[in-house]
């Protein structure tokens, strides 16, 4: 990955900033700088596209495999939300969205039906064999 989050509190003095930044270039990294909130920056995005992607499967919007699609040929993502969503864990994805959704008091955080649904079944992607795909490779 070659992104690098800084995450600064109110107490960061701005030359550990620039010291942490020149490491990260240092490292053919690009760094952006997070204040330290719930999720930062990049890992708050991808939840709520997560999120968003299971909202509408669950709508009937369209397939998994659609929707992963449309973000990886329409957005040029590496791979889609729910097929992250299945090798991250879905487990994983519920305990971070209902952190996200108590800290932050956001609906957008609130796990969809289908996540909590699919977590109870222990359908919990890749690493039991099934989530939103199935896996042969568990």
């Amino acid at each position: 990955m070659r992104l690098v989050e800084i995450v600064t509190g109110r107490e960061t003095a701005p030359e550990t900033v620039e010291a942490v930044r020149a490491v990260a270039l240092r490292m053919k990294k690009e760094p952006i700088v997070v204040r330290d909130v719930p999720g930062f920056a990049s890992s708050r995005l991808g939840v709520a596209l997560g999120l968003e992607a299971m909202r509408m499967v669950e709508e009937g919007v369209a397939a998994a495999k659609d929707i992963d699609t449309a973000m990886e040929l329409g957005y040029n993502h590496p791979m889609g939300p729910l097929r992250l969503t299945d090798l991250v864990g879905l487990d994983v994805r519920l305990h971070i969205a209902e952190y996200l959704h108590s800290k932050l008091g956001s609906e957008r955080f609130r796990p969809p039906d289908i996540l909590r649904r699919m977590v109870a079944e222990g359908k919990l992607g890749r690493k039991t064999g099934e989530g939103f795909y199935v896996w042969e490779d568990k």
